[in-house]
């Protein structure tokens, strides 16, 4: 494994989270329990919604979402390519066909919502947007496009825990919407997701789906509160368990402290690199919830060029994303091919994740400009 001097990512964990783990093995109860119900009640106040229904990892919260408002065979459901594959897989998976959207410019990576309506069809049941690096969609254009169309819309926030957009809480404006926890998150339990719904219906939808269509839980039976249950639907086991549930109650306290330490560094990397010939940012002047530290370099064929050269002074990069649409699976099964998304295919031929996470320094943050300007 290489030794990273300035890796891509890193986490903020200390004592806390250890007592917490601690506390958690000391009870006896690993599966979903108290400590998942707390993180649920806590995580849905801090977003600002009624409730939350944590899960397994975001894949699951956007697959249950999906199948929660109607996706599934004979539909479509448009979905950015410059993403994740999760986001596109979580509709593949319900038998519904996958259509990809453009990103808006190399200014703005999120969906192109006037280029959206170009794609809706009568086949059309939903959108899922995805705030990119943490930066709001162009919200107004696609909730008008979901209200003229009677569409859902599905925010994959992934990038996003505790960022806004119009003073309302990411995560709350569509439908749906699903975070991740992941190793490189903003906050972390290892894997883990969660789900929030602006309809009551809906999100008790996806909670029964989590746990194999069950209406009670080991946790209910195992305080009495239920001695028997059915099954309402044929559902799955995306639970979350109780000791990444630990870690995610103390990352949640540390996360908006964390958001803005890495709005700040993104707001260093921005004023570095607009002095270095041949490096664009993209959303220039925001920094949101500061999930990715991205740029454009002006000739694609320099990036590996330029990536080699921050790797042999170890520091690791990344690219987020390679375009779905052209990944062999949507090419045979969609027939997507090169061309057919212009602005998404330019940009990610030049992108470069750099390192960005809350117990950077600024020194590294200068040393990995430096770098750059060295060889671009």
């Amino acid at each position: 494994m290489p030794d990273w001097r300035i890796p891509l990512s890193d986490v903020d964990l200390d004592e806390r989270e250890e007592e917490a783990v601690v506390r958690v093995v000391r009870s006896g109860w690993l599966t979903a329990g108290a400590e998942v119900r707390g993180f649920e009640q806590e995580f849905a106040q801090f977003v600002e919604a009624p409730d939350a229904v944590a899960v397994s990892n975001c894949t699951a919260a956007l697959h249950l979402a999906c199948l929660a408002l109607g996706a599934g065979p004979g539909v479509e459901v448009i979905v950015p390519s410059l993403t994740f594959v999760a986001t596109a897989n979580a509709v593949a998976v319900t038998g519904g066909r996958v259509v990809f959207a453009d990103c808006t410019s190399p200014a703005d990576l999120t969906m192109d919502a006037s280029g959206v309506e170009r794609l809706i069809t009568p086949a059309t049941t939903g959108i899922i947007c995805m705030h990119y690096g943490g930066h709001p969609c162009e919200m107004d254009g696609l909730l008008e496009l979901c209200r003229r169309h009677d569409l859902f819309l599905i925010e994959d926030a992934a990038h996003a825990p505790g960022g806004r957009w119009r003073e309302r809480r990411l995560g709350t404006i569509g439908d749906v919407g699903c975070f991740s926890f992941f190793g490189n998150k903003n906050m972390t339990m290892g894997e883990g997701g969660v789900a929030v719904a602006r309809e009551p219906e809906v999100l008790e939808r996806i909670r029964l789906l989590r746990s194999h269509g069950m209406t009670t839980s080991s946790w209910d039976r195992f305080q009495g509160h239920a001695y028997e249950y059915d099954v309402r639907a044929a559902g799955f086991n995306y639970r979350l368990a109780e000791l990444p549930a630990a870690v995610g109650r103390e990352q949640l306290r540390k996360l908006e402290r964390n958001n803005l330490r890495r709005a700040a560094l993104l707001e260093r990397y921005s004023n570095r690199l607009a002095e270095v010939h041949g490096v664009e940012i993209p959303f220039a002047g925001r920094t949101d919830t500061a999930h990715l530290a991205v740029v454009l370099l002006d000739d694609g064929e320099r990036r590996d060029v330029v990536r080699t050269a921050l790797r042999d002074q170890g520091i690791q990069t990344s690219l987020h994303y390679p375009p779905a649409h052209l990944f062999d699976h949507y090419r045979s099964a969609s027939g997507y091919g090169p061309g057919d998304l212009p602005v998404t295919e330019a940009v990610a031929s030049r992108l470069v994740t750099l390192p960005l996470y809350a117990t950077m320094t600024t020194d590294d943050v200068d040393e990995v400009c430096d770098c750059i300007a060295a060889f671009v």
